[in-house]
């Protein structure tokens, strides 16, 4: 994992639903399922960066459940709003910005990126809340929120 600066990096995240199931890769750095995502790198705007993870990381197409402004200004570029934004720990002395988003899948065969991921599947909503995947809560909870918004 490449940290942009060493107290804190932007992120991004996509939980990706198709089938009222919700994609969730095994990191194998972090050791835990997470959505797909990652670093907002330096030359890259929050909607780059999720259309190139979205890509890399499992190689759906995915609509993107968010809202543009329907209107041109020069000089400026609407972007995605984020459906959700938290702050947390990576280690004790650095932390990720996460802009959330949630998306449905229009492909619905991922491709595993075997050099960042373990595994990658489709969890049900009974799986979330299965001990052997050990879900974090606030993954559990972004989950639940894309399985509720994407109908």
């Amino acid at each position: 994992m490449s940290h942009i600066h060493e107290k804190i990096d932007f992120t991004v995240s996509c939980y990706i639903v198709h089938d009222q199931k919700v994609l969730l890769v095994d990191h194998r750095e972090l050791k835990k399922w997470l959505p797909i995502g990652g670093h907002i790198e330096l030359d890259e705007d929050p909607d780059k960066a999720l259309q190139r993870e979205i890509t890399e990381e499992c190689g759906l197409e995915v609509e993107i459940m968010a809202e543009k402004p329907g209107m041109d200004s020069p000089g400026t570029k609407f972007l995605y709003r984020p459906s959700g934004v938290n702050i947390h720990d990576i280690n004790p002395t650095h932390r990720h910005v996460v802009l959330v988003y949630y998306g449905r899948a229009l492909t619905f065969e991922p491709r595993l990126a075997p050099d960042e991921h373990a595994a990658i599947r489709w969890f049900t909503r009974e799986d979330l809340r299965r001990p052997e995947f050990a879900l974090k809560p606030s993954v559990i909870f972004y989950c639940e929120e894309a399985l509720r918004v994407v109908q």
